[in-house]
């Protein structure tokens, strides 16, 4: 999926002048991080989707693509049958439900019309139950009935906070919820704050949470985030001047459910530190917060374990 979505994305910038592109993609990055809330649509015109979607959509759907396997694998036996991807532009969120799970029927709500086209002709051929529809996000907004999975990706730091509340409280109504920010102390303060909500609501908590109790992490102090790897691609070392194949995405997320589904033990929450004979993890548990284990050869499997552990993995011990 990740492949056929390049392809799709490959010539998308095509009789678009490199600087044009780059100058719409400069513009658009501060809107993306969430620091200029706003009532009105981001994307105004195709020359902004199409920067917009070569620049950011393998990021997004690398970042959602992570998000959604830690929360698949607390639902191994379940695959959504109807998915909502509220604020999903051109479309990212829903190749990356295609990428985790076989035959979703998706609908994309944007109030960008723009978006919508492009993710659509985008996506033509290749996910083929997908439904794009014109939608303001906020006061208003209702889901299908027996919606099974919502994802909303990158859009929280786009809203006011009262359609914050207002799109938070709406996709509570589903059996499953995946909200994605970037990973940054001000995506995290949105994704705790809709945690919050979606806890209050009656969902259950299951990644990359231990637990549905409040957050132990002190605000101002720290966050909590998590990183995909991302390969660049030439508009990307353009606008930013780097000359590296990859970069890697941080984002913060939170996945909330109705089902019977039980959280991880434990949570990486940090680039596990290898060292000789030992590897430190630092942990989100439900039992003690943070904590940083040191597992050593003694440990025998879980050593072995330890070393092959990534941030953002479950830690079963």
């Amino acid at each position: 999926m990740h492949d056929e979505l390049r392809a799709a994305l490959a010539g998308l910038l095509d009789g678009l002048p490199p600087k044009q592109a780059a100058q719409a993609v400069e513009r658009l990055i501060a809107n993306y991080r969430g620091r200029t809330p706003t009532d009105a649509p981001v994307l105004r015109d195709r020359g902004d989707v199409a920067a917009y979607a070569a620049y950011r959509m393998p990021a997004t759907f690398e970042a959602v693509r992570a998000a959604l396997a830690a929360f698949a694998a607390r639902v191994p036996d379940w695959s959504p049958a109807t998915h909502v991807d509220v604020g999903g532009g051109t479309g990212a969120a829903t190749w990356a439900t295609a990428a985790t799970w076989d035959g979703p029927r998706s609908t994309v709500l944007d109030w960008a019309q723009p978006a919508l086209d492009l993710g659509r002709e985008l996506a033509a051929g290749i996910l083929p139950d997908v439904t794009w529809r014109r939608q303001s996000l906020g006061e208003g907004l209702t889901l299908p009935e027996d919606t099974d999975l919502v994802t909303v990706s990158y859009v929280l730091g786009e809203l006011r906070p009262e359609d914050r509340r207002a799109v938070v409280g709406a996709v509570a109504a589903a059996r499953s919820v995946v909200l994605i920010e970037p990973g940054t102390p001000e995506g995290y303060l949105r994704i705790r704050e809709a945690r919050e909500q979606l806890v209050a609501a009656g969902l259950r908590v299951v990644a990359p949470c231990p637990h549905s109790a409040a957050c132990p992490i002190v605000p101002g102090e720290d966050w909590c985030h998590f990183s995909a790897r991302v390969s660049r691609s030439s508009l990307h070392r353009q606008v930013k001047g780097g000359s590296l194949a990859y970069e890697d995405e941080k984002f913060s997320y939170v996945a909330a459910t109705r089902l019977p589904a039980e959280p991880a033990a434990a949570r990486v929450v940090r680039r596990p530190q290898i060292r000789k004979g030992q590897v430190l993890l630092d942990l989100c548990t439900a039992d003690d917060a943070l904590r940083r284990d040191t597992v050593t050869k003694r440990h025998g499997a879980a050593y072995r374990e330890a070393r092959d552990a990534a941030w953002g993995d479950a830690w079963p011990h």
